[in-house]
């Protein structure tokens, strides 16, 4: 009985899991421009910072799992995973950094399938069909209206959540491709242990580079370099609540795919743009341009369509962040 009563109810559990990410994931999105923006504190030590308590909080997940799930053929593929997912989020958080408004980074970045139909036809030889292109194409329109190519308003660093959405549409098609043989476990723990440390990398590499670049070389958010100093003031005490928040957005999406199948999954997740768009407005008074719903909702048709076509070709795999 109480079987057949969990199972009915995973569903209700799954959406409830879903939005509870959403929600999580759109306070991180209002939390890193008012610290890095807003604050000063330079957006490499912020994500360095976020994801070292984001960690810790993640321990329990992480003994839960068991380290035995490291044990892999694929050392430097979840590597290059754990890599450009560090790296998708620097890039996203660089452009907070810049002053690139919420609504804009969040829809920009909902071109990520995009990317991985292009990875998965290059790289893993799918085939390349009459509607992954239509949907790609579409989706190509919609972003260039959010990005509003052609005005004013559009910055270079109005292309950074493009180019954390190419990265993480990247470890999408590595996932894809080592799910063949690794266990879901062995995807989670991976990106879990090795995501911090490549983030360290980053922060490594972005300070040899300030010393050996002459001034002006680098934007002025990235021209502090990376002391891997804690912030101190109002500053800390929102990096800890930036970490924390990271970390139960990741149990709430563990949560969610371990009740109720991705596809289900999916419209909620697609909630991400309101919300975003809806905290941005309230709390940091961000006015999405008028251009802006006509493009996300070519974005979000696009990537809805794919994942529907997808769907019908094959069979639902666990998807893992």
């Amino acid at each position: 009985m109480n079987q057949l009563s969990s199972a009915s109810n995973a569903p209700v559990l799954g959406a409830i899991f879903m939005l509870g990410a959403g929600l999580t994931f759109a306070i991180t999105n209002i939390l890193t421009p008012i610290i890095t923006y807003g604050m000063g504190v330079p957006s490499t030590a912020t994500v360095f910072w976020q994801y070292v308590i984001a960690t810790a909080f993640a321990l329990p997940l992480i003994a839960r799992i068991g380290f035995g799930a490291l044990r892999t053929r694929h050392p430097l593929w979840h590597e290059s995973r754990a890599l450009l997912s560090a790296l998708g989020v620097q890039f996203f958080a660089f452009g907070f950094a810049s002053g690139v408004p919420v609504w804009q980074m969040v829809a920009l970045s909902m071109t990520g399938p995009f990317f991985i139909i292009t990875g998965a036809t290059l790289f893993l030889g799918e085939r390349l069909t009459v509607q992954r292109l239509g949907a790609t194409v579409v989706g190509f329109i919609g972003a260039v209206m959010v990005s509003q190519v052609g005005t004013e308003q559009f910055t270079l660093a109005s292309v950074l959540p493009v180019l954390a959405a190419a990265c993480w549409g990247s470890v999408s098609v590595i996932t894809k491709y080592l799910s063949r043989d690794e266990a879901p476990e062995s995807l989670t723990l991976y990106m879990l242990v090795l995501i911090t440390p490549n983030h360290l990398l980053i922060g490594v590499v972005l300070g040899i580079a300030v010393a050996v670049l002459p001034a002006g070389a680098l934007p002025a958010s990235l021209a502090t370099g990376f002391d891997f100093v804690p912030p101190t003031g109002d500053a800390l005490w929102l990096v800890l609540l930036l970490g924390l928040v990271t970390a139960a957005a990741q149990y709430f999406l563990s949560l969610a795919y371990k009740v109720a199948d991705a596809t289900y999954l999916q419209p909620f997740d697609d909630l991400k743009l309101p919300l975003n768009t809806l905290l941005g407005w309230l709390v940091l008074s961000q006015v999405p341009a008028v251009w802006f719903w006509p493009g996300a909702l070519l974005i979000l048709g696009a990537s809805t369509f794919i994942l529907w076509n997808e769907q019908t070709r094959t069979p639902q795999r666990l998807k893992v962040a």
